[in-house]
């Protein structure tokens, strides 16, 4: 379906030309016309899918047709500053040719930077886009008038349920009109959403594109190690692929994980940087921007990254523990081979972690090849499931 199917307004279909948008995704051929329709949506499509510009275009071609106000239109809540400022840098091409406004607040600032968000909320931006702690600071104080609020949407409602934000989205809630159109977008659908769903949404439509494999073009293998074999191996499997690789994500479950991989590569000649929720601000800002620039080719990053990051040459990811939850996986190593390109995904597994990820290669439906480990490197542990440690059994002559 192409995007001239939506009957768009000239300002906005403009701006899709000019950036090359001609055929819609499944998201967006589903979500558009029911957002056209001014109807609630719960909609489940992973990172990945075109699911900003799914709920973007068709509020941006309404706010073409409205007569312009000094009130805020639209709020849309995102988990993390990242992903707050990805969807506003969406926005911001899409409008390029319509006098819309957009607007990201996010924690992390300095004063000035607050006074800013303060006038963007008191002058009437048209879309503000937040995560909802740093929204709610703004709300304690009187001069935001959501009055005029006809769009409430909610981008990665489970990660945000996941970081314990189900109480500071219903307090958002209640302080918007009650007559608003609600979208709720996710990449998952636990018991959670639906009760945030039936809470916050009237008679919604529902759209539920199931979990995609890795993309065809993700070589995926793993190896088995052992956690003390771990922080060398991934510098061996570096070495070993040379100085070709311009994009290299490395995902970590710590902070301190983080730290010891980007010290050892350093030490190794490699250039590395670090993103985690330790980094302030403006340390987050430049890393991302000199990883985008290719001034960083290597970047240690806790799963803050796994759905806020669009690089689309990312060349090889790396898990350096294996993901808790399965569909987590599939979000992590789509960073990689992004808009029809290839690209490489390796995943390092102690034995403890094998339960897991016989549960990833459930979901993906293949078997991952587990690679022998380099030369050099003691024996791995077998892809067994680890034995249940059993509690010691006190004899009968004990407990008398």
């Amino acid at each position: 379906m192409n995007f001239t199917t939506f009957k768009f307004g000239n300002e906005l279909q403009e701006g899709l030309d000019g950036m090359g948008f001609e055929k819609a995704t499944p998201i967006q051929e589903q979500a558009i016309p029911i957002i056209q329709d001014g109807k609630d949506l719960i909609a489940c499509a992973q990172t990945g899918t075109g699911k900003t510009a799914a709920f973007v275009l068709p509020i941006l071609d309404k706010l073409t047709k409205v007569k312009q106000t000094n009130k805020v239109k639209v709020i849309i809540v995102a988990p993390t500053r990242e992903l707050a400022k990805q969807i506003d840098m969406e926005i911001e091409g899409f409008s390029y040719f319509t006098n819309s406004s957009s607007y990201p607040i996010y924690g992390g600032g300095t004063g000035p930077e607050f006074e800013n968000q303060k006038q963007a909320l008191v002058k009437g931006t048209d879309i503000i886009i937040c995560t909802p702690g740093r929204l709610l600071a703004h709300l304690k104080f009187d001069y935001f008038d959501a009055s005029e609020v006809e769009h409430f949407i909610l981008d990665e409602a489970d990660r945000m349920l996941d970081m314990g934000f189900y109480d500071d989205i219903m307090i958002i809630a209640k302080r918007l009109p009650e007559k608003r159109q609600n979208l709720l977008f996710s990449a998952t659908m636990p018991p959670k959403i639906r009760t945030l769903a039936n809470k916050l949404l009237t008679n919604p439509e529902s759209i539920s594109l199931a979990i995609s494999k890795p993309a065809a073009g993700i070589t995926q293998s793993a190896y088995m190690a052992h956690d003390s074999q771990k922080v060398n191996l991934v510098r061996e499997l570096l070495k070993a692929k040379g100085k070709d690789l311009s994009h290299v994500l490395i995902f970590a479950s710590s902070i301190k994980s983080v730290r010891e991989i980007k010290k050892t590569l350093n030490k190794a000649g490699m250039r590395a940087s670090e993103m985690h929720s330790g980094l302030d601000q403006s340390e987050r800002e430049d890393t991302i921007r000199d990883f985008k620039n290719k001034k960083i080719r290597i970047l240690v990053a806790t799963d803050i990254l796994s759905r806020g990051i669009d690089i689309k040459e990312i060349e090889l990811v790396i898990n350096y523990e294996v993901p808790h939850d399965a569909e987590d996986y599939v979000h992590r190593i789509g960073r990689t081979a992004r808009a029809d390109r290839t690209g490489e995904a390796i995943t390092l597994i102690n034995q403890k972690q094998v339960r897991n990820f016989k549960d990833i290669e459930k979901l993906i439906e293949k078997e991952v090849p587990k690679l022998e480990l380099p030369k050099g490197f003691e024996k791995a542990p077998k892809y067994t499931i680890a034995p249940k440690n059993k509690k010691n059994r006190k004899n009968s002559w004990q407990r008398k």
